[in-house]
């Protein structure tokens, strides 16, 4: 378990986090979201005793990782796949860390064949691509085989078949009872992976709930209408005050109004429909809306 309480971090004038306080618990895939500037990854540092906070606390399993003897035996992270020697080997790399953390040397083996590179254990890391990094990366985090584990954007640089490996693995060590926190800008993918979110923006907590509490929080459902007259209905919804979309295949896309509201104006008109369709907002859509106002680095519109 992770457990933040009104942590803060301030660099001279400007605070990266804000009284930041939520719980990561054990058992789930916890998404970490937020705009580019959010803290994310000042908090993630905070987390591992690499940055100190200005005020309040953050503790793994009820105490500072700080206070741990145990190394990686207690936590796994992955921050920066780019921060290994490429001189080194995988393999030396691995036991190196296997030496300084009293793991048994067998770790590095398992962890090798677990994340794919058994074949380039003995290769340069400097010659590998930054998929491969990134299964470092994974590996490292997973040497010491702890509960709790971090990672801050893990996705990056991974092919189809990569992203679909890490879906699963992350669900898999969840599924074993660990905390699995992941830091991610890739929506979908944690649409697919997570459990639960803490949401955050310019450094103060939006959202610690369950990823369908979150999205169903935004904003921007629509239905789906499916009509041989869908000419005929488009104005007759837009004047009712919707917003539609029109598709082909006789479809419309329709906001700002209910099904059963569709369904009676098609009624009145003696229009046939043959789908009415509730479409549930995305984990996207509600992230775009409930952090809009969180943006540090917005773009201006294309011209």
């Amino acid at each position: 378990m992770i457990e933040a309480r009104e942590l803060t971090k301030r660099y001279g004038q400007k605070t990266a986090v804000n009284s930041l306080s939520f719980t990561v618990e054990p058992g789930h895939v916890t998404g970490f979201l937020g705009p580019n500037g959010a803290g994310k990854s000042t908090t993630l540092r905070m987390m591992l005793g690499l940055h100190r906070p200005t005020s309040g606390s953050v503790t793994i399993n009820g105490r500072p990782y700080t206070d741990r003897t145990r190394g990686m035996r207690d936590v796994g992270a992955l921050l920066d796949a780019h921060h290994v020697h490429g001189g080194r080997t995988a393999r030396a790399h691995l036991a190196s860390l296997a030496v300084s953390n009293r793991l048994p040397r067998r770790r590095v083996d398992d962890v090798l064949e677990e994340v794919g590179l058994a074949d380039a254990g003995n290769r340069r890391i400097g010659g590998y691509s930054l998929g491969m990094k990134q299964r470092l990366g994974i590996a490292t985090a997973l040497l010491g085989n702890p509960p709790v584990l971090l990672f801050d954007e893990p996705l990056n640089g991974l092919d189809p078949e990569g992203v679909k490996w890490v879906r699963g693995l992350f669900q898999r060590l969840a599924t074993e009872g660990r905390t699995v926190f992941v830091s991610s800008h890739l929506m979908s993918e944690m649409e697919n992976t997570a459990d639960s979110l803490v949401v955050v923006g310019r450094g103060r907590l939006i959202a610690a709930e369950s990823l369908k509490e979150f999205a169903a929080r935004g904003t921007q459902r629509s239905v789906t209408v499916r009509t041989p007259k869908a000419a005929a209905l488009h104005p007759l919804l837009s004047d009712a005050g919707a917003t539609v979309e029109t598709h082909p295949d006789d479809a419309l896309t329709v906001r700002g109004m209910s099904a059963p509201h569709i369904g009676d104006i098609a009624f009145r008109h003696m229009i046939p429909v043959h789908e009415l369709t509730n479409n549930n907002a995305s984990l996207e859509s509600a992230f775009m809306e409930l952090t809009a106002d969180s943006v540090e680095y917005a773009a201006g519109e294309a011209r």
